[in-house]
């Protein structure tokens, strides 16, 4: 304790001539071993020597910290036309000496530092100046890195390292920048047009990008940061190449997730002042956008349809890649500068202008659907010939719904994938407030109206002969032969229209898919309605009406893969839909068959086979059957009685039902039927 006293003695001894003299070195060294000293005589400043000699010892600390400001001061000057002196050992030493003392006189001689070496660029770009525009901003980033490189050569040795001061003139340069920019940009507001901004934003984020290179960001007031090992890779999935390329895929665009590039920490220290005149850039897409699906419009009317036979047809339209691709444009250029209100801001417009695509481009081109169908006899229906033309479409237009399909299908997928990148990338309390749900479910709408389209132009082509069938007098029909001619023309129709379909829709397998269950779905249900107004019916006409049935059951089963050199199972959905129908209407035939006498067993027979409660389904069959008015009532009396009690309690409900016949079972009762009427036209 008497040796560190000493000690402390020792040096207010000799401080006042090694500061008198400068000598900065030998200071620093003692006075770090005075202040560990103090340290330990905290606990005896009671004592009045001990206290007196620390006040000393403060107070020296204090005179020591003013000369030194002093010295920097006289050595680089604020302003004035005295030029800066250069680096030397007394200032290397002094800073030294800093370290030890009140941490506000190293503050202090960095800034005086720092706001002298950049005094001469705040005259350079003054506001004034015509340097200062945005369309001459490279000079400001080109003067910083010649001053940068000037401070490396003249004083890198004479500040400590950790002081960092290359970094902190970087950085003040940027607050300064951007102070300077934006409130140039408010006084010329006007003057700002989009190319220029976008020229601004460019050279400035390519400027802080050379920042995260060079510098680790520990001077920043968010704390240290940590200088990335590698070069930034962008994280935007529509960014394009350094190269430039625009080309992309059609099919192919991979929006994968991309592995998450670190962090820059001087990310916006300059360009954030550019995002309140972002709205420049947002009216211009919106405009350029606008354009663009003008010019869409205006091709699709000069080159019209995708022609058939071609591998145009079924494709995706080319004008649904280059609105992707401008919207990776987009993205590109708003995501470097603004992860905030003006991605949100974008966002709208891109639903904007994905709904004008669906309505202009999609929805709009879809052929219409005519609804004259006068002219026809039935004599004509039934001498329908192979390649007679009776469908609504011609075959580009079939191709033109196929095509328009295949390209909702692609926009509905991307659209998805959009979302979810610019979900990515924007600020996280801003993410709910992207949702692009309504634009999937406009093309959504366009893939199931397409569809629709398809299904109505070949149902109506079947409905002449449906109609046909309907017209014919089936109870003098005097034998049963091969299938009826309306069968004929309603399976011309269908090899006209599936092949076409099914090849254009050849990347789109699943909505081939929907098609065939909707048009099956559609068909049956009108088929047996035909066949209802069939009336009154022969024993033969049941058996002609059954075999023709049976082969409407078999193209149904076969319509998938009809026409096609591979064949495929179908799927099994559809052949239950196939199966259950076709099935119904057989069972209907094979009632309409049977003896009416005795009365309960015919009944029992009914309800046995349909499984239908309904009366009126009950007054059809008799219908069919050609009964007289008096013994359909008594039909329908006995047909009430012999229902089977509904279920009462809690599991009543509104109907009768009954369980359906298994598969099997009507199969097997199928091919004895199939065997009876062999027999007899033998």
């Amino acid at each position: 304790l008497l040796a560190n006293l000493k000690m402390n003695i020792h040096f207010y001894t000799v401080y006042y001539s090694m500061t008198r003299k400068r000598q900065y070195g030998e200071v620093a060294n003692l006075l770090q071993g005075v202040v560990n000293v103090l340290e330990h005589f905290q606990k005896y400043m009671g004592i009045p020597q001990i206290r007196q000699l620390s006040e000393r010892v403060k107070a020296a600390q204090s005179e020591l910290g003013t000369q030194i400001l002093a010295d920097f001061e006289e050595t680089f000057p604020a302003q004035g036309s005295k030029k800066s002196g250069g680096p030397s050992i007394v200032l290397r030493d002094a800073c030294l000496v800093a370290n030890v003392l009140d941490p506000r006189i190293k503050q202090e001689i960095i800034k005086k530092f720092i706001r002298q070496h950049l005094s001469e660029y705040l005259v350079l770009f003054q506001e004034n100046q015509d340097v200062a525009w945005l369309d001459k901003i490279d000079r400001r980033y080109a003067w910083i890195k010649r001053q940068l490189v000037d401070y490396e050569e003249k004083y890198g040795r004479m500040f400590p390292e950790e002081w960092c001061m290359t970094e902190r003139i970087a950085v003040e340069f940027c607050h300064i920048t951007r102070t300077e920019l934006a409130k140039l940009m408010r006084a010329r507001a006007r003057e700002i047009e989009v190319k220029l901004l976008l020229f601004a934003i460019q050279r400035t984020t390519n400027f802080e990008g050379l920042l995260a290179k060079r510098f680790s960001g520990c001077t920043l007031n968010n704390g240290p940061g940590k200088k990335p090992e590698t070069p930034l890779e962008p994280t935007n999935p529509f960014l394009e190449d350094e190269s430039g390329e625009d080309n992309v895929s059609e099919k192919d665009e991979d929006l994968d997730r991309k592995p998450k590039a670190p962090d820059n920490p001087f990310h916006g220290i300059v360009s954030k002042c550019f995002e309140p005149h972002l709205y420049v850039y947002i009216e211009s897409q919106d405009k350029n956008l606008g354009e663009l699906i003008d010019r869409f419009v205006a091709d699709f009317r000069a080159q019209g349809p995708p022609k058939s036979g071609t591998d145009e047809g079924g494709a995706v339209l080319p004008s649904c890649a280059d609105l992707f691709v401008y919207y990776k444009k987009c993205m590109v250029q708003c995501s470097q500068l603004s992860t905030g209100e003006p991605m949100i801001a974008l966002t709208t417009i891109f639903q904007k202008y994905l709904r004008e695509y669906a309505w202009k481009i999609l929805s709009g081109n879809l052929p219409k659907t005519s609804t004259s169908s006068g002219g026809l006899t039935i004599s004509s229906l039934l001498k329908e010939k192979e390649g007679s033309e009776v469908t609504k479409f011609t075959m580009e237009e079939l191709c033109l719904i196929c095509s328009i399909l295949s390209t909702a299908e692609y926009c509905l997928a991307t659209t998805q994938q959009l979302e979810e990148k610019l979900k990515e990338k924007v600020d996280k309390p801003l993410m709910e407030r992207i949702n692009l749900t309504g634009e999937m479910d406009t093309f959504s709408t366009v893939i199931s109206n397409s569809i629709q389209l398809l299904v109505q132009d070949l149902d109506a082509a079947c409905d002449p002969a449906l109609t046909a069938m309907s017209k014919m007098p089936w109870q003098s029909v005097e034998h049963v032969g091969d299938q009826s001619p309306y069968v004929t023309s309603v399976i011309m129709h269908i090899k006209q229209n599936v092949p076409i379909i099914r090849d254009n829709l050849a990347s789109t397998r699943k909505y081939f898919t929907q098609f065939c269950i909707k048009f099956t779905n559609s068909f049956i249900p009108k088929f047996i309605n035909h066949l209802f107004r069939c009336k009154p019916i022969s024993m033969v006409g049941a058996e002609q009406l059954l075999l023709d049935t049976h082969s409407l059951k078999t193209v149904l089963l076969d319509l998938p893969s009809i026409g096609s050199q591979v064949v495929r199972k179908a799927p099994a959905s559809y052949t239950k839909i196939v199966v259950k129908g076709m099935t119904r209407a057989e069972m209907i035939l094979k009632v309409v068959m049977a003896p009416h006498e005795p009365s309960v067993v015919f009944v029992d027979n009914y309800i046995k086979l349909l499984a239908d409660s309904n009366p009126e389904t009950f007054q059809k069959i008799l219908d069919m059957k050609g009964l007289k008015r008096s013994e359909q009532s008594t039909m329908l009396e006995l047909f009430r009685q012999r229902l089977p009690n509904p279920p009462s309690g809690p599991d009543a409900g509104p109907s009768l039902s009954f369980s359906a016949p298994t598969p099997e079972q009507e199969s097997s009762r199928i091919r004895k039927l199939e065997k009876l009427i062999k027999k007899r036209i033998q």
